[in-house]
């Protein structure tokens, strides 16, 4: 790959660092997600951990490597653990990244949104019509799927990572990652990707594992995006449906190695 002049290390290189190091990820998520997240980390090289309630989600916060959090499944109960565990992440300097599924279907889930942002997430992740709809615009989406391409999110993400002072990584057909001055594109993946359930949360929690090891949150975020693409592009080559490229893609994410990410990485300035 070309390495655009946005990025000073290769995906390649964030991928060694993350897996020299095994980083523990603090992992709130939904549901549907927790075993699908859980072995993606596993399969890349981390170490994830499930930990939600706010009895002790303050405090893990403090000795994970980094948090993320997804509100696909809210309660009040869960909501306090998030609020706790961003505030520790904050206390800890731990980098946290911020799923923020379907942000505007309910005036609660809008609330809960509002209140996580407050608390200055490192990295922000969801789909286009997801990150249009925090920017302020409007969507015909209506639940966790997007109804909008990516392209048309590109200036919102921009001014999110601006107004917020965070990364803003748009993922669908083609991922775009900014953070208000810098931007790129990330080609790859596969169409079978979103039919497979909690593959999106899980690049969430992947892209925490990376943000854990590479101190720039861009560039963890745009390598993190890269190694998903190769590791879909790879599952997809032999998967009959969605069933199969499943395990294909836990497969693929454990076999691919730094030197063919930076092989296959496409990487284009935006």
């Amino acid at each position: 790959m070309t390495i655009p002049s946005e990025l000073h290390t290769t995906p390649g290189a964030a991928l060694t660092a993350m897996r020299a190091a095994r980083p523990l990820v603090h992992c709130i998520t939904n549901y549907v997600a927790m075993n699908v997240a859980a072995n993606t980390l596993l399969a890349a090289g981390a170490s994830p951990a499930m930990i939600h309630t706010p009895e002790e989600a303050g405090d893990f916060a403090r000795i994970a490597a980094a948090l993320t959090v997804n509100i696909g499944t809210l309660s009040p109960h869960w909501v306090e653990g998030m609020k706790r565990a961003a505030e520790s992440a904050n206390e800890a300097a731990t980098p946290w990244v911020f799923d923020p599924v379907a942000h505007f279907a309910t005036a609660y889930r809008a609330g809960v949104t509002a209140e996580l942002l407050a608390l200055a997430p490192a990295v922000i992740r969801g789909n286009a019509s997801e990150i249009i709809g925090l920017s302020g615009g409007g969507s015909a989406a209506r639940g966790p799927d997007a109804a909008d391409p990516v392209d048309a999110a590109e200036a919102a993400a921009r001014a999110l990572a601006a107004g917020q002072k965070a990364v803003v990584a748009v993922t669908g057909e083609t991922d775009f990652v900014t953070d208000g001055f810098r931007a790129v594109r990330i080609h790859g993946g596969s169409p079978l990707m979103p039919q497979v359930t909690a593959l999106g949360c899980s690049l969430t929690c992947l892209v925490g594992a990376f943000a854990a090891t590479t101190q720039d949150a861009f560039e963890a975020t745009v390598a993190a995006l890269a190694f998903y693409a190769v590791a879909g592009e790879t599952a997809a080559e032999r998967a009959d449906g969605p069933g199969s490229f499943g395990w294909r893609f836990s497969d693929a994410l454990a076999a691919l190695t730094p030197e063919e990410l930076d092989a296959r990485a496409r990487i284009d300035a935006a």
